[in-house]
């Protein structure tokens, strides 16, 4: 179940038209609390559910998403699956193909798809040149069982890979480990096909949370607060147009927090119920993964080049 899988039991609790079976987690301690918790019944082994529910979150360590999602689906359960899709693109493509196979519904758990002030920007975005991302957050123990890219990072690529709507075409990338033994500090220089270039970093080894976006296009400059939900929007001035001291307009939005996972929970019961495809279908889910894979490699292949150097022997000056 892991740590998310609390809060996605407590909104299927609350959901209308559903009935929460059951929750699993291998630790009985943990499984025993959320039950009791939400009102459901404990479960040991995710086995004990296939073929007895319609449709499941899987909300674990990602070493474990790809093998408990092909279960479900290969029973006939719709999956939620959280982010990142897999370790893989290998397993996402079979997730995707058994899913299509199987009739099923497969969303990907990017949470800030549902996100008020990305909600809030879609109607202004017309085509980003240049957009700048900064997702911050202090060090835990918990999510370290992938690379920072690929637990923090990876939202912002599924949003700008979204919103810019072109290949990537060039990917540079630095990084570091600094707590855990793999990276938990990145930036990214990501350039897309259509000639947008966005600038993405990543940390878990921040004293502060910060997840903020700035889009800039032609004729326009939006600036995103995720966490605090405020979307700025500054426009060159066009006429009719109010007359002001700048030649921009400035609109700037305080948005209700909303409630994103219940948001998703909400739109995943929906699409089943309706049969329309989900918000973050699996393939965005692989496209967001085959990119967060590339920065990563390209930081590992940094790294080492950083190593080799550091490895050569002094030349003294003769």
């Amino acid at each position: 179940m892991g740590y998310l899988g609390r809060f996605h039991a407590q909104k299927y609790a609350q959901a209308l038209q559903c009935d929460l079976v059951g929750v699993v987690d291998a630790r009985q301690e943990a499984r025993d609390a959320v039950a009791a918790e939400v009102g459901t019944r404990p479960i040991a082994d995710h086995r004990e559910l296939l073929g007895a529910v319609e449709a499941v979150s899987v909300v674990t360590p990602t070493p474990a998403h790809f093998a408990i999602a092909r279960d479900f689906l290969e029973s006939g359960a719709h999956v939620l699956v959280e982010k990142p899709i897999t370790e893989t693109a290998g397993e996402a493509r079979e997730l995707i193909e058994l899913a299509a196979r199987r009739g099923r519904i497969l969303q990907v758990g990017h949470l800030e798809r549902f996100n008020s002030a990305i909600l809030a920007a879609e109607p202004h975005l017309r085509a980003p040149r240049f957009v700048e991302c900064h997702r911050l957050a202090p060090y835990r123990e918990r999510g370290t069982d992938v690379n920072v890219v690929l637990d923090l990072m990876i939202h912002d690529i599924d949003i700008v890979q979204t919103i810019v709507g072109a290949p990537v075409k060039t990917i540079d990338a630095v990084g570091t480990p600094v707590f855990s033994e793999d990276i938990d500090i990145a930036n990214a220089r990501i350039t897309f096909a259509n000639g947008c270039v966005v600038n993405a970093t990543a940390s878990r080894v921040s004293l502060k949370t910060e997840r903020k976006m700035r889009i800039f296009e032609d004729d326009a400059y939006l600036s995103l607060d995720l966490q605090q939900k405020i979307l700025t929007v500054i426009r060159k001035r066009v006429p009719g147009d109010p007359a002001g001291p700048l030649p921009v307009t400035i609109e700037e939005q305080s948005l209700d927090p909303g409630d994103a996972l219940k948001a998703e929970i909400e739109s995943f019961l929906g699409c089943i119920r309706d049969g329309r495809p989900p918000v973050v279908t699996g393939e965005a889910g692989l496209m967001a993964l085959e990119t967060a894979t590339r920065v990563t490699e390209q930081v590992r292949r940094s790294l080492a080049e950083r190593v080799k150097m550091e490895a050569k022997p002094d030349v003294a000056a003769t």
